[in-house]
């Protein structure tokens, strides 16, 4: 599939995409109980939209989308890694992260037409409130860890171009040949 039809599947699945400047924005974070209707209505749509975009692409890696990426500047994500339940992640806030990190290629929904090698640590630790207001902390590794810190990092405004290494650039998806391989790791 030509990468320009990715960009514009995306859109069409009610992708915002690269140029919206909700995408670089800090997403305002939930107060709870008060606006616990409000962030089950944000959940509703990331998953509508989640639901529609992986119809139209298969994500072997796992994927998250984040509110901002559905035109929403509040502080929700969700993740679904492969072969395990999705998370829900509202107003979450890096704790403690690893020293020891790893480079793998990532694609974002909202610019979905290049691939990019990304420096990401191997454990995170992370806080993060339930629908019901009660906060939590999960620890996160590898390739979920991976993809919970793109979507914090979405949160904040900061997109994976960001996270690159000087010098190292965007690969098109025609180019980019592990399209669908899993992340390897050293066991």
């Amino acid at each position: 599939m030509p990468s320009e039809n990715l960009t514009d599947l995306m859109r069409a699945a009610g992708i915002v995409q690269e140029g919206d400047p909700v995408l670089l924005e800090a997403a305002r974070p939930f107060v709870f109980p008060a606006e616990a209707e409000e962030a089950s209505r944000v959940i509703r749509e990331l998953t509508a939209a989640a639901d529609r975009v992986a119809a139209l692409y298969d994500f072997a890696k796992g994927m998250g989308i984040a509110a901002p990426q559905i035109g929403e500047g509040r502080a929700a994500a969700i993740v679904r890694p492969p072969g395990r339940e999705p998370l829900v992640l509202l107003n979450p806030v890096v704790l403690e992260k690893s020293t020891e990190t790893d480079e793998q290629f990532e694609g974002c929904l909202s610019f979905f037409d290049v691939r990019g090698l990304v420096p990401r640590p191997l454990v995170l630790r992370v806080a993060y409130d339930t629908l019901e207001g009660v906060r939590c902390v999960s620890v996160f590794e590898r390739g979920v860890a991976r993809l919970v810190a793109h979507e914090v990092d979405h949160l904040a405004g900061t997109l994976y171009r960001a996270r690159m290494r000087p010098g190292v650039y965007p690969i098109s998806v025609m180019e980019y040949r592990g399209s669908g391989a899993a992340w390897s790791y050293d066991a």
